[in-house]
């Protein structure tokens, strides 16, 4: 099916770009790096400070945020991976074509929320390394930060990029899974509380979101398979059955996350989560397995931060062809290990302890949640000219400008504990 106009100038796929007929495999490999990228940058260092921080809070009804999260994980991705595959554009150039102006207004505040998130993510880094090998957190992040430049400074970055990001994501998962089971959480309780909470914070449930699926991360697994040529009508399936697949690895990560620190705190231990330098997810995971459990903290925390790392500045990049069209992959790369120099210099001379930076950041980028999904389905609703006259499911569109309002309600109950960080 012919494409809207706007679209030609705007996609600009990479080298490897793979098209209808390209090999199942280049395909698999195209859909793969799309999902790692935005399933690993969903469940970062500040989700797993976050997921600390409220497990402690609210205990075992923290459950109905990791599920309130995951749903509107899956209609928020499920939206924009389509309407970027169908109308084979960028979230910014989309956001322009449907309402002028917008698109502008979309890449500042992605690629500002992405800064902050960066220096959140090398804070991470810091407190990973500081963890795992007791070294300070300043140069255990300023070396994850310019092991990051490094990958972009290669020759074959995207392929560098995308087999960083799998075995960190292998790393990860194995080691949570191990903490999870050492913990011996109560699962009966959990579940329960999954469905019928014995409260509900919209301040935690904004902040957990916008940390899993907030500012850049909305967008990163999306720009990936545009990038991968992964695009039109005829890739749509495929793509719906990738984001899928995405959002049941990030659900999972979440849930035994979660898992292991209810264990934790279901036995009686006692965590800061008030102190100047306290690092719950540190003390949670110290708490199940002893020092090893530390180290293993330490691990999947450069882990998850490494990813976030690399997801938060290749996204936020992507955001520059709001002002220009034409650049290219290299030029791209450095204007990637230019982001992250920027947010190393951040890490560098910024006050606030790592593991406050990494909960703010979340709150942040669930503000900056709305306004994207709103221009989104604004265009999927009238805007159908953009996508070749394709038929935008009913569903899904009363899904996404519900989940979108949902969204609007609970930026405006997190904007008092955000001013209130501000203050600090």
């Amino acid at each position: 099916m012919e494409q809207h106009s706007l679209s030609s100038s705007s996609a600009a796929p990479a080298a490897d770009t793979p098209s209808a007929g390209t090999p199942v495999q280049s395909r698999r490999a195209a859909l793969t790096a799309a999902i790692l990228l935005m399933a690993m940058s969903a469940v970062g260092p500040g989700f797993i400070t976050q997921t600390a921080t409220f497990t402690v809070k609210l205990g075992a009804a923290f459950a109905f945020g990791i599920l309130a999260s995951i749903v509107i994980d899956f209609v928020v991705q499920a939206n924009i991976w389509r309407i970027v595959t169908v109308t084979r554009m960028r979230a910014s150039d989309i956001a322009n074509a449907a309402i002028p102006g917008s698109g502008y207004l979309l890449a500042v505040l992605v690629m500002v929320g992405g800064l902050f998130f960066n220096i959140g993510n090398i804070a991470g880094a810091g407190l990973g390394t500081n963890a795992m090998l007791d070294l300070d957190p300043k140069i255990g992040g300023s070396i994850a930060a310019l092991a990051a430049v490094a990958i972009f400074l290669s020759r074959r970055a995207g392929i560098a990029m995308d087999r960083v990001v799998l075995v960190a994501g292998i790393v990860k998962l194995v080691l949570v899974v191990y903490v999870a089971i050492v913990a011996g959480p109560p699962v009966a309780e959990a579940l329960h509380q999954t469905v019928m909470p014995d409260t509900i914070d919209f301040a935690t449930i904004t902040t957990i979101v916008g940390g899993t699926v907030g500012g850049y991360i909305t967008y990163a697994g999306a720009h990936r398979l545009l990038d991968k040529g992964m695009v039109g009508i005829e890739n749509l399936q495929a793509v719906n059955r990738a984001a899928l697949t995405g959002i049941a690895v990030t659900g999972v990560m979440r849930y035994i996350l979660f898992l292991a620190v209810l264990g934790v705190v279901a036995s009686g231990v006692v965590i800061d989560i008030s102190g100047k330098s306290a690092n719950p997810a540190a003390q949670a995971f110290q708490a199940a397995s002893g020092q090893i459990g530390l180290r293993l903290f330490g691990a999947v925390l450069l882990a998850s931060a490494m990813t976030s790392i690399i997801g938060a500045a290749y996204t936020s990049v992507s955001f520059l062809t709001a002002f220009k069209k034409d650049i290219s992959e290299r030029s791209r790369n450095l204007a990637t290990v230019g982001f992250i120099a920027v947010s190393l210099i951040g890490f560098v001379i910024m006050k606030t302890t790592p593991a406050a930076m990494l909960v703010f950041v979340g709150g942040l980028n669930g503000l900056v949640l709305p306004i994207g999904l709103s221009i989104f389905m604004y265009a999927a609703w009238a805007r159908s000219d953009l996508m070749g006259g394709y038929r935008y499911p009913r569903w899904l569109l009363v899904l996404g400008i519900l989940t979108c309002a949902l969204t609007w309600y609970m930026g405006y109950k997190s904007i008092n504990p955000i001013f209130a960080f501000l203050s600090m």
